[in-house]
């Protein structure tokens, strides 16, 4: 069975960077350009991982955390924050809105993909 990941990142290069990664290492990729397509999507595709940015216009990768695990349809599936935000309060702030990983950019290949990897097992 193949994993589905879905990308959330209003930067199109970030995204196309992610995606790419993902896609070499045999992953299924979504993808999507705000927190609000985002949600949609993961209600509806059900993604078995969520990579998502922080700062992001409308609705941020925090508040996007929030509101998926506040979710019935999305509460389970694991969030990875990938941010440039890289201060102990900000992954205390992550961890707290319900994100089961963060990574900071700029971020590695195999950093992305051990993350991913951890929440799939």
């Amino acid at each position: 069975m193949t994993t589905t990941v879905l990308v959330v990142e209003d930067t199109i290069s970030e995204r196309e960077l992610i995606s790419r990664y993902l896609r070499q290492s045999g992953y299924a990729v979504m993808n999507a350009a705000s927190g609000k397509e985002a949600l949609d999507k993961a209600i509806s595709l059900k993604p078995n991982v969520i990579i998502t940015d922080v700062v992001m216009p409308g609705m941020s990768g925090f508040e996007l955390c929030r509101s998926l695990k506040n979710h019935p349809a999305t509460a389970a599936i694991p969030v990875i924050l990938c941010t440039s935000k890289n201060q102990q309060l900000d992954r205390l702030w992550g961890v707290k809105q319900g994100a089961d990983a963060y990574i900071t950019k700029p971020f590695t290949r195999e950093q992305l993909l051990r993350a991913v990897e951890s929440m799939v097992i």
